[in-house]
């Protein structure tokens, strides 16, 4: 009786092992990351808004290499199913600003096997010698509106009191400077004092700061070799625009229209375009290990025109020279896939 007991017992903690086991089986297929029997070949291509978006449409409808051939529509976002030259593409509009970037392209990694990401959208101009409709594409994309708000020291208006995490973090970025070329210069901008977003992803411990998320460097290099190839772009009027290749962009849930913060992000962070999704998109993208590069086109100059900001004025012009440009870079993605 009692070795049946044991066996008993034995059988019945190993049943009871088995079936947590299979219950955790169940719960991760059931709860974790959805993986794709397909291979991860689709081309994401995204904007912010409507100008944006329309000029990417319109693109769409004049070419013969290009079509829709199916939309869908998941927690009110519209995904536009098609391709070009044969390549499989889903286009859709992120929305504005830093939480709906991050949410949408979250929500179309999860629902779609997307390989790589091309943003298109308007910018404002922080280096001074862009003109409207001219185009950008950064190596790398910063958050300048990451920051820690703090009251001036009452023993000195000059400085600030400031938090003693904040106090080891700046000693880290001054050490960072000293080896990465690309670490912001920070500086206060009166009692707003620049940080840096925290990020976890995949075989990391712990979340680590990140100054900056670099585009991926295969995409970089084809939109080198777009701005080489492709004809002319030119302004409604007929002028000719300018195609800048590298340097840093910035992004944050602020629409600048100020002079003075817009010199203090050239200083900070050598900035050449200042947006509202990029580096949400770019963070997106690093976590997931998705491909990813941003094409922006300028439509005002970030508060440094005289009077009043005319960013309504060239929204949709500057969206049309964009698309054009993302036209040649998808032209050279396709014979690299070729080959």
């Amino acid at each position: 009786m009692t070795r049946f007991l044991i066996r008993f017992s034995t059988l019945f903690l190993l049943m009871h092992i088995t079936t947590i086991a299979l219950a955790k089986t169940e719960l991760h297929e059931q709860y974790g990351p959805r993986t794709f029997s397909s291979d991860r070949t689709w081309t994401a291509i995204v904007a912010a808004y409507e100008p944006e978006i329309k000029a990417i449409n319109h693109a769409f409808s004049q070419s013969e290499d290009a079509e829709i051939t199916k939309v869908v529509t998941f927690r009110g976002v519209k995904y536009q199913l098609g391709q070009y030259k044969n390549m499989p593409v889903i286009i859709f509009t992120t929305g504005i600003s830093v939480p709906n970037a991050a949410m949408t392209m979250q929500m179309a990694l999860d629902y779609f096997p997307i390989k790589r990401v091309i943003m298109m959208g308007i910018a404002g101009s922080i280096n001074p010698t862009f003109e409207p409709g001219d185009i950008a594409v950064p190596e790398r994309w910063y958050f300048h509106d990451e920051s820690v708000y703090v009251n001036p020291d009452k023993n000195n208006k000059l400085n600030y009191v400031l938090p003693n995490y904040y106090e080891k973090a700046l000693e880290e970025y001054q050490q960072r400077e000293k080896t990465d070329p690309h670490a912001p210069r920070y500086e206060n901008y009166g009692f707003i004092h620049p940080e840096e977003m925290s990020v976890i992803k995949q075989g990391w411990d712990v979340p680590k700061q990140m100054p900056y998320f670099s585009v991926t460097s295969s995409l970089f290099e084809i939109a080198k070799r777009a701005k080489e190839n492709v004809s002319q772009i030119t302004m409604p009027s007929g002028k000719a625009i300018n195609i800048h290749i590298g340097g840093n962009g910035v992004t944050g849930s602020v629409f600048l229209d100020n002079s003075n913060y817009r010199q203090w992000l050239q200083r900070v962070y050598s900035a050449q375009v200042t947006e509202m999704e990029s580096a949400a998109v770019g963070q997106v993208c690093f976590v997931n290990e998705v491909d990813w590069i941003v094409i922006r086109s300028i439509s005002d100059l970030a508060g440094g025109q005289h009077g009043k900001n005319e960013e309504n004025v060239f929204d949709g012009i500057a969206s049309g020279t964009g698309t054009k440009f993302m036209l040649g870079l998808l032209n050279e993605l396709k014979l690299t896939i070729a080959n």
